[in-house]
């Protein structure tokens, strides 16, 4: 009987081993108009390349899924784009596998912040105040206006979290951009925040993927939200839209591609990676949606007619500012887990 059971297991986990194996390639992004570019530039060209499917899935985010994800055995993800935070914690955590650099034509056709042991920049993006301007009369110009319901009245749009939440409420209390992360940096800075967000909570709708501020601006809901730049850009471009983002006080980061770790599909999702990576493939997306590109050339290769838009122009990053991704590695339990009590009084 024992060498049976044995027998059964083993042949289990031969069955378990093949489907693994022959599971398709899954790439994992942010969904919305977003996922639809990556979709004709990067996932559906790689599959005809190689003859083999590719299927994309979207999420929200949320470090704790990739780690389930990993812990729980054989990944049913590949190649995930992942925020700065969740990229520092899981190559920590040794949940990605190691990147492979000459696949990619090394580290120098890379932003510096773009380069990492187990991650390769694929986007420049910005978070700041969004609005249509088709229905808003006076368009906001600071966090101090967005938080001002009398002189703008109506409901805001905030990304459910403590990340951004807590900054952009420090510049509304009139804490400048350079000194926000050395303000929150103090037990009084986070106080002030939570402070400034319970000035602001009743008017809050609350939204967690990147689709949701176009909705909540296109519907109505809100007045104005925080919104990621290049989905209002691409909104505009596909819908004919006038909404406006204001770049002064944004905060701009880099997300990038992982490999999950123990993937059955290791090789071919950093062959994806390569691809998506290479200067003549990434240049195409400001095309679709307006994100800056972490490889050096691909950026010199933009039409000038997209260059404006890009959260990487001068003129845009002159008063925002970057995440400090070593403060929310360091903060991020804490500061989630007050964020999630405030949210429930």
């Amino acid at each position: 009987m024992k060498i049976l059971n044995a027998a059964l297991v083993a042949c289990t986990l031969a069955t378990i081993g093949a489907t693994a194996e022959a599971r398709d390639l899954t790439v994992v992004s942010w969904g919305g108009n977003y996922q639809d570019a990556q979709r004709k530039i990067y996932f559906e060209p790689f599959a005809k390349q190689t003859g083999k499917p590719v299927l994309d899935e979207s999420w929200d985010g949320g470090y704790g899924v990739l780690q389930a994800k990993v812990k729980a055995g054989i990944p049913n993800w590949d190649a995930v784009q992942v925020e700065a935070e969740e990229l520092a914690l899981g190559c920590a955590d040794g949940i990605y596998e190691k990147v492979d650099w000459d696949k990619l034509g090394g580290k120098s056709k890379f932003l510096p912040a773009a380069v990492s042991d187990c991650g390769v920049g694929a986007i420049v993006w910005s978070t700041g105040i969004s609005y249509d301007g088709d229905k808003l009369k006076q368009a906001p110009a600071s966090w101090a206006d967005f938080w001002d319901t009398n002189k703008i009245p109506g409901k805001r749009g905030l990304r459910k979290g403590a990340k951004y939440a807590l900054e952009f409420a420090l510049m509304a209390d009139g804490v400048t951009a350079e000194e926000v992360y050395s303000v929150l940096a103090t037990p009084e800075g986070v106080d002030r925040a939570f402070k400034k967000l319970d000035e602001l909570k009743p008017n809050i709708v609350w939204w967690e993927a990147g689709a949701q501020p176009l909705q909540l601006l296109s519907s109505g809901e809100v007045v104005m939200t925080t919104a990621y730049n290049g989905r209002i850009s691409g909104l505009n471009r596909s819908e004919g839209k006038h909404f406006g983002f204001v770049f002064p006080g944004s905060i701009y980061a880099i997300d990038s591609w992982v490999v999950l770790k123990d993937s059955p599909n290791k090789d071919a999702a950093m062959d994806f990676i390569a691809y998506a990576s290479k200067a003549d493939n990434q240049s195409k997306l400001p095309e679709f949606i307006a994100y800056g590109l972490p490889n050096i050339e691909a950026g010199k290769l933009v039409p000038e007619k997209f260059q404006a838009e890009l959260p990487t122009a001068p003129n845009n990053l002159k008063e925002a500012i970057a995440l400090d991704v070593d403060f929310w590695t360091d903060n991020s339990e804490a500061l989630t887990q007050r964020f999630n009590a405030w949210l429930a009084q």
